[in-house]
Formats: structure tokens, C-alpha cells, sequence
């Protein structure tokens, strides 16, 4: 029985300056893979050494929403370049986030759908980060999703029920992180408990949002353990029978780590 990280951010201080530690805990907790998710494409090389000295990580390539005002727009074939390294299973974090509006919406938008070509041309999945976002974010995926089908995942999920089910229409998967555990959290979990088995994922987002009981600390991987358990709560089933999903669905979803998993 074992878990996979689907989301989390290696390279930040808060956990780079204790890495060996925290690859270490991780897999004393059953945590078997990692994906170390870029929030710009700046940082690539980072994200490719990190993934390059650890059998365990893998890494994804894009600009997050929040940081598109930091770098110069990319564009799609320049993400499916930079995506072909061995160790690159997507595309992303892009998106919308409403919540902070550090960027022109217009811009946030015209960037996302050059990630959204990025996934397409490449095969990758795209890992979508919406927060407070919603008909705008459903809009742009129904939109695109019509210009040709690509393989993404709402990452994170905290948003309506109504993002959720657009998400599951279009095929998405739903990523589930350390807020399901939050007690004021109830109407995440009935979320949780109504997506489609086949479309779940867990992930820390490490640093950030550690679950209960470690809220208010550091996140850190091993701590995805706690999001599967209060998941399989939520959905009725065994620990051991959601840590064999998600991670099912993830080497589904992220097909490139699938591929390199059976080869190991």
C-alpha cells in the first residue's frame, strides 16, 4: 500500500532546506512518489536538477496564475519543449485566481489557454489552479475542451459543486488536498464523497495547508496520508482502498509516470 503526492512544491524554502528529511518522512509514511509542481517557468532548471538527483520526484513546467506578471509569457511550444525532458509529466500550475488579481484577467485567461495548447500538443495533463474563479474557469474549459480534448486535473479543489461536476463532465480529475481535513470543511467533503471514484487524486501543496491534525505547521508530503484517510471517510471505504485508487488515478492521469513506473 502506497500514496503518491500529486501536488507539492519541493523547491521552496520551507522544504528544500530540509529535503533529505522530508523525502525521508514521506517514505516512512508510504508516500512512494512526488510531483514537485513549477510555478514558473523561470525556475525550470530547478525543478529538473531536483528531479534529476531523486529516483522519487517527478516535476511539471508552467506559470502560475499569480506569478504571470513575473516572467515573460511563454508560449505553448516552448512548454512542450521544456515538457520533454524524461522527469516532465505536465503541464502547470496555470490558471485563474480571483482571490488575489495579481494579474489583468484578460492576460491570467490568454496565458492559461496557452497552457491549455501546451497539454494538448504535448499529451501531459495540465494541472489547473482555480480559486474564486469559477464560471470564468468552466467557461474557458468548455470552450477549449471543444477545440480538442487534453487531460487535466482541478488541483487543490475548494471551489462549488457546480466546478466540480464540470470538471468530471469534461473528463478532469479532482485533486483533493489538506483543507477536506479542516473542520469547517463539510461541504468539500460531501464534494469528495460525490466525484466519480475513478476521477480522485490527493496531494499536500506543500508547504501550504497542512492537514489536521498538523494545521498551523509546515506541510510537508508525509502528510498526504491524512487527506486519503478523512477521504475514505468520506466515501465510506478503507484507508488502504483509497491509497490504492488515488494512486491508480494518478499514474492514470500523469500517464508519462505511469510509463516510468512500469519500467522501473
Amino acid at each position: 500500500m502506497s500514496l503518491i503526492d500529486s501536488h507539492c512544491h519541493l523547491d521552496f524554502p520551507e522544504l528544500f532546506a530540509d529535503l533529505d528529511g522530508v523525502l525521508a518522512r514521506a517514505g516512512q509514511a508510504g508516500v512512494e512518489h512526488l510531483i514537485t509542481i513549477s510555478t514558473g517557468v523561470r525556475h525550470y532548471e530547478r525543478y529538473r536538477d531536483l528531479a534529476e538527483a531523486h529516483a522519487n520526484v517527478s516535476f511539471t513546467i508552467g506559470t502560475h496564475p499569480n506569478y504571470v506578471g513575473d516572467e515573460p509569457e511563454v508560449a505553448p511550444e516552448t512548454l512542450v519543449d521544456l515538457a520533454a525532458h524524461p522527469k516532465c509529466i505536465g503541464i502547470g500550475e496555470a490558471g485563474l485566481d480571483y482571490h488575489y488579481d495579481k494579474c489583468p484577467r484578460n492576460q491570467a485567461a490568454r496565458v492559461f489557454r496557452n497552457h491549455i495548447a501546451a497539454a494538448r500538443q504535448s499529451g501531459l495533463p495540465l494541472v489547473i489552479h482555480s480559486r474564486d474563479a469559477d464560471d470564468d474557469m468552466a467557461a474557458i474549459l468548455r470552450d477549449e475542451m471543444g477545440q480538442g480534448p487534453f487531460a487535466a486535473v482541478l488541483h487543490c479543489f475548494t471551489a462549488t459543486p457546480a466546478l466540480a461536476k464540470t470538471g468530471v463532465e469534461l473528463g478532469l480529475f479532482i485533486s483533493f488536498s489538506g483543507v477536506l481535513t479542516f473542520k469547517t470543511a463539510a461541504q468539500l467533503r460531501d464534494i469528495a464523497s460525490m466525484v466519480p471514484e475513478d476521477r480522485l487524486l490527493v496531494e499536500t501543496d506543500a508547504p501550504f495547508l497542512a492537514p489536521m491534525p498538523h494545521r498551523g505547521k509546515t506541510n510537508e508530503p508525509s502528510y498526504v496520508v491524512e487527506t486519503a484517510k478523512v477521504l475514505a471517510e468520506a466515501r465510506h471505504v478503507s484507508f488502504a482502498h483509497m491509497a490504492e485508487v488515488t494512486r491508480a488515478n494518478t499514474l492514470r492521469c500523469f500517464s508519462k509516470l505511469r510509463l516510468a513506473a512500469r519500467a522501473a
